[in-house]
């Protein structure tokens, strides 16, 4: 790697932060829609977006291109924006969608310079957006009441969901890989 991607891997321009926040929060809107068409014409539905996860995926990569500001950004506002445009997700996992994907954009924003290999922060924003969600929805029905939603969602959320963490596990690197090339060019 040269001096510049030094550099710019340590320091972000707000710009860059800015571009980088907006390209996943539109990417985190269209993909899922994508998803759905796909779902619609094979006959499952809404179903594949919760086996793909195709939210996650350019929340994580800001985080990871941009930092934690752009991440937690992207995170935050990515399921807010597509429930406004397409009513997606539903309005009861919205608060919790936006929870962990604030989640996942903030930790892997906050990896985006430590030495772990790119798949170890991959795990560990997951890990951790997963853990903060749970939490949500725990306090939210024992703290607060809320019957509207089911604890049981934590784990089959994590069945479902399998696939999609797992294509993450493989095109992340890949696309890190990629980018981390291009900036040494």
């Amino acid at each position: 790697m040269t001096n510049s991607a030094l550099i710019s891997k340590k320091s972000v321009s707000v710009k860059k932060q800015t571009i980088v926040a907006l390209l996943a929060i539109v990417s985190a809107v269209v993909l899922p829609q994508c998803v759905h068409v796909m779902g619609s014409m094979s006959g499952l539905g809404t179903a594949l977006g919760e086996v793909f996860l195709p939210m996650h995926l350019p929340v994580l990569l800001a985080g990871l291109v941009a930092g934690s500001y752009a991440g937690a950004f992207a995170g935050l506002f990515s399921p807010l924006i597509s429930f406004a445009l397409t009513g997606m997700p539903s309005a009861v996992m919205l608060p919790f969608m936006m929870i962990e994907l604030f989640s996942y954009g903030l930790i892997s924003g906050l990896l985006r310079n430590s030495k772990m290999p790119c798949i170890a922060k991959v795990l560990t924003a997951q890990a951790g957006g997963r853990a903060v969600r749970a939490i949500a929805i725990l306090l939210s029905v024992y703290a607060f009441g809320n019957t509207a939603i089911n604890t049981t969602v934590i784990l089959s959320s994590i069945a479902v969901g399998i696939f999609g963490l797992v294509l993450q596990w493989t095109l992340i690197p890949l696309i890190m890989y990629r980018l981390d090339g291009k900036k040494s060019e």
